[in-house]
C-alpha cells in the first residue's frame, strides 16, 4: 500500500480508503505497487466503489484522511464543496469511517456554515465488483469465469442495495444500508448504484448520514451486528489493550518500547478466525495486509514464537489451528504428504474452483519442523503440559513427516523440490531464483535449504525433550536426540564453505553448495545448529558493511552479482529475517552485534510511527535519510509486528 491509502483492519476484514475516504475500484485489473483499495472480506472485494458527490461535484479535501495513523484510529476527513476565495463553503462535510469484522461503517456529518436554511444534494456511488485478491495482483494473469452473473437490487424498504454474485454453487453478498433511507437509489449505467439525499439545514445546522456496508462471504456466517465508526473503534481498543496488558516496556530504550506497544496494537487487529482439532472457535494471527490476511503456517508459528514470553495467547491458538489442517493424506494437488502441516489456507474463489492451488496449500519446508519448535518452546515457557499431550498424535506424525517425505532419512536433510502451479522456493525466502549461487544462478531439482535444517534440528530437539518429560516414551526421545545430533555433524560438514567462512544458502540435488552469503545463517545461530567457533564467526560476519545496510542484515550481502537492493528476497531487508538473527546473536553471545541490528530496526521504526513494514530495500543508510521502502511490501505484517518482541528479548531492553 502507499501513503495514497488508508488501511482500516479488524480480524479478516480491512478497508483500503482515499485521503478523501472514496474508495474508486483502484486495481481493479491490474494490481499496483499501492495495491488495491476497497473492502475485502475472506480474499474478495466486497466494495469496489464508494464515492462521495454534493450537488454533483466531487468535494474538495480540507483536512485528509491521515494515512500513517494507528489501526484502532478510525479514518477521519473534512471536506468542502469547491468554491473560491471570494464565496467561503455554505457547508462542510465530516467524514468517520472504521471497520468491524465483516462490516465497513461510516458516518458522514454535513454542516451549514450560513445563517439561513439550506438544502444540500449528496450522493454516494457504490458497487461491489467481487474480485478475487488473486486477480488483483500484478502478475499478468487472468482467470476464466464461467457462468458468473452479479446482480444489484434494492432492499425492502428502501434503505439501500443489496450486490449478489453467483457462480454456480458459490454465491457471496454486500448489502449498503442507510439511516436515513435514501430519497432515491438510482442507476449509473456502469453497474454501480447512486444513493442519493436531499438534506434540508438549518441555519448552522447539521444532519448526520449513518452508513454501513456488510460482507457476507461464500461459506462464512455474516457480519456481527455493529453501530457507528466510534463504537467499533472502541471495541477495538479494547482488544487492543487487552493485548498490551501484562507487557512490561523497556523505560530506558522509548524506541524499543514504542515499536514493541505498535506492534503489540498491530497484532491485536490481524488476528482472523479459525478452527481446531475439535472445531472450538480460534483466533490466530493472519499474515499480512493486504495480500495476506489469512493463516499462512510459517507466518503464525514464528509470529508465535517471538511473541511468546509476553503474548502466550497466540501460540496456545495457532497450535490447535495448524493440526487441525495438518495434512493426514498425500494428495498432488497442494503438495499434502500425511503429517505436514499447512503452509496457507485461502477462503477465496478461485481457490474454492481450484483456479488457484492455495485453498489447503503445503507448499513448505519448514513450517512442519516450526510446528514442532512452537509446541516445545511453548511447553516449555507455559508449563502447560495439556496441549503437549492433546497434539501429541500430531507432532509424531510431524516429525514422521520429516523423517520420510521431508527426507531425513534418505537424504539426510531436508528437501523439497519445485512445485508447477505453486511455488517454486518452499523455505521462507519463496520467491522464484531466490535460493541461488552467488553468481544469480538458479538452484535446480531437489533443494535442501540451510535455515530448514536449523529448524529441524531444534524440532527434533524439543520433541525429544517433550517425548522424555511430557510422554514417557525414554525411546523415542532417544532416537530422536540422536538424529539430532548426527543431522549437526553432517550439516557442519557439507553446508560449511571453509574458504569463504560461512555456510553455503542450500545444497541442490547433487550435493552441490550452493554458496551465495545470505541471511539464512542467521537462523542457524537461532536454532542452535553450528558449534561455537563457526556460529561466532557467522554472527560477526553479518554485520560487516556489505550484509549490513545499517537499518538491518540483508537477505543476501552486497557485492555478488545476485544482489539486488529492490529484490523481494536478493539483498532486501526483511525485519522478521533481524529478528531470528538478533535472537541468535544473543544466544552465541554476541551481544554487542545483537544490539546492533535491533538499534538498526528501531531506527527504521521510528521513521514509520514505530511500526515495521514487511521488508524493506536494502540500500545503506547513508544513501537516504529513511529506509526506501520495498514497492510491493505489506504495510501491516504479524511477523514485523511481533518483531520488537523478539528485539526485547534478545536485547532485554538494554
Amino acid at each position: 500500500m502507499s501513503d495514497r491509502h488508508r488501511l482500516l483492519v479488524r480480524g479478516r476484514t480491512f478497508a483500503a480508503v482515499g485521503t478523501g475516504g472514496d474508495i474508486s475500484g483502484v486495481g481493479a485489473v491490474r494490481g499496483t505497487a499501492a495495491g488495491p483499495d476497497g473492502l475485502f472480506v475472506r480474499d474478495a472485494r466486497h466494495l469496489s466503489r464508494w464515492q462521495l458527490t454534493v450537488e454533483g461535484a466531487v468535494p474538495e479535501i480540507l483536512a485528509p484522511v491521515e494515512t500513517s495513523a494507528a489501526a484502532a484510529d478510525p479514518a477521519r476527513c473534512v471536506l468542502v464543496p469547491r468554491g473560491g476565495r471570494q464565496e467561503p463553503p455554505a457547508y462542510t462535510l465530516f467524514r468517520e469511517q472504521a471497520v468491524a469484522d465483516g462490516v465497513f461503517t461510516e458516518s458522514l456529518r454535513v454542516r451549514s456554515n450560513r445563517p439561513v436554511p439550506t438544502r444540500v444534494g449528496l450522493a454516494l456511488t457504490v458497487d461491489a465488483d467481487f474480485t478475487d485478491q488473486f486477480e488483483l495482483r500484478a502478475d499478468h494473469r487472468t482467470y476464466t469465469k464461467p457462468g458468473a452473473v452479479r446482480s444489484r437490487l434494492p432492499l425492502e424498504g428502501g434503505e439501500g442495495v443489496e450486490f449478489t454474485y453467483r457462480r454456480g454453487e458459490w454465491c457471496s453478498r454486500t448489502t449498503v444500508t442507510a439511516e436515513p433511507a435514501p430519497d432515491g437509489i438510482e442507476e449509473t449505467g456502469t453497474g454501480a448504484r447512486r444513493l442519493v439525499w436531499n438534506l434540508e439545514l438549518d441555519a448552522h445546522g447539521s444532519a448526520e448520514v449513518a452508513l454501513r456496508a456488510a460482507a457476507y462471504p461464500h461459506g462464512a456466517p455474516g457480519p456481527r451486528a455493529t453501530g457507528s465508526p466510534e463504537q467499533a473503534v472502541r471495541q477495538l481498543a479494547e482488544i487492543q489493550a487487552e493485548y498490551a496488558s501484562g507487557v512490561a516496556l523497556p523505560a530506558t530504550w522509548p524506541e524499543l518500547a514504542a515499536a514493541c506497544a505498535r506492534g503489540l496494537a498491530d497484532l491485536a487487529v490481524l488476528q482472523v478466525p479459525a478452527q481446531g482439532p475439535d472445531g472450538e472457535e480460534l483466533r490466530v494471527p493472519g499474515a499480512g495486509v493486504p495480500w495476506f490476511l489469512t493463516l499462512l503456517g510459517r507466518d503464525a508459528l514464528l509470529t508465535s514464537l517471538f511473541a511468546l514470553p509476553y503474548l502466550p495467547r497466540l501460540a496456545a491458538a495457532t497450535l490447535p489451528a495448524l493440526a487441525a489442517t495438518q495434512a493426514t493424506e498425500d494428495a498432488e494437488g497442494g503438495v499434502a504428504e500425511t503429517g505436514k502441516i499447512v503452509h496457507e489456507v485461502r477462503h477465496g474463489e478461485l481457490a474454492h474452483f481450484g483456479q488457484v492451488p492455495f485453498g489447503r496449500y503445503y507448499g513448505s519446508v519448514d513450517a512442519t519442523p516450526l510446528f514442532l519448535v512452537l509446541l516445545g518452546a511453548y511447553t516449555e515457557q507455559t508449563g502447560d503440559r495439556a496441549t503437549a499431550h492433546r497434539l501429541q498424535a500430531h507432532a509424531r506424525a510431524a516429525v514422521g513427516w520429516m523423517l520420510d517425505h521431508g527426507g531425513l532419512t534418505s537424504r539426510g536433510y531436508l528437501v523439497y523440490r519445485a512445485d508447477q502451479g505453486g511455488l517454486a522456493n518452499q523455505n521462507w525466502k519463496d520467491s522464484p531464483g531466490a535460493i541461488c549461487s552467488a553468481d544469480g544462478e538458479r538452484a535446480t531439482g531437489p533443494v535442501m535449504a540451510a535455515g530448514a535444517q536449523g529448524y529441524a534440528y531444534d524440532a527434533l530437539r524439543r520433541t525429544a525433550w517433550l517425548a522424555r518429560t511430557v510422554w514417557d516414551d525414554t525411546v523415542y526421545a532417544e532416537l530422536l536426540a540422536r538424529t539430532a545430533a548426527d543431522l549437526r555433524d553432517r550439516f557442519q560438514r557439507d553446508f560449511w564453505m571453509p574458504e569463504r567462512g560461512f555456510p553455503a544458502l542450500a545444497l541442490d540435488g547433487e550435493g552441490r553448495r550452493l554458496d551465495a552469503l545470505a541471511s539464512d545463517a542467521g537462523h542457524l545461530l537461532w536454532s542452535g545448529l553450528l558449534d561455537k567457533e563457526y556460529g561466532e564467526a557467522v554472527g560477526r560476519r553479518l554485520l560487516e558493511r556489505d550484509f549490513f545496510s545499517g537499518w538491518g542484515v540483508r537477505t543476501l550481502a552486497a557485492g555478488q552479482p545476485a544482489f539486488h537492493p529492490l529484490s523481494y528476497h536478493r539483498g532486501s531487508v526483511w525485519p522478521h529475517d533481524n529478528a531470528l538473527i538478533a535472537l541468535g546473536l544473543a544466544r552465541y553471545g554476541l551481544h554487542d552485534e545483537a544490539r546492533a541490528v535491533a538499534r538498526g530496526l528501531l531506527d527504521a521504526a521510528s521513521t514509520g510511527g514505530g511500526r515495521l513494514p514487511e521488508v524493506l530495500a536494502g540500500y545503506d543508510k547513508g544513501a537516504y535519510p529513511v529506509p526506501v521502502p520495498y514497492p510491493h511490501s505489506c504495510v501491516l505484517e504479524s511477523r514485523s509486528a511481533a518483531a520488537p518482541l523478539a528485539l526485547l528479548t534478545a536485547v532485554g531492553g538494554v
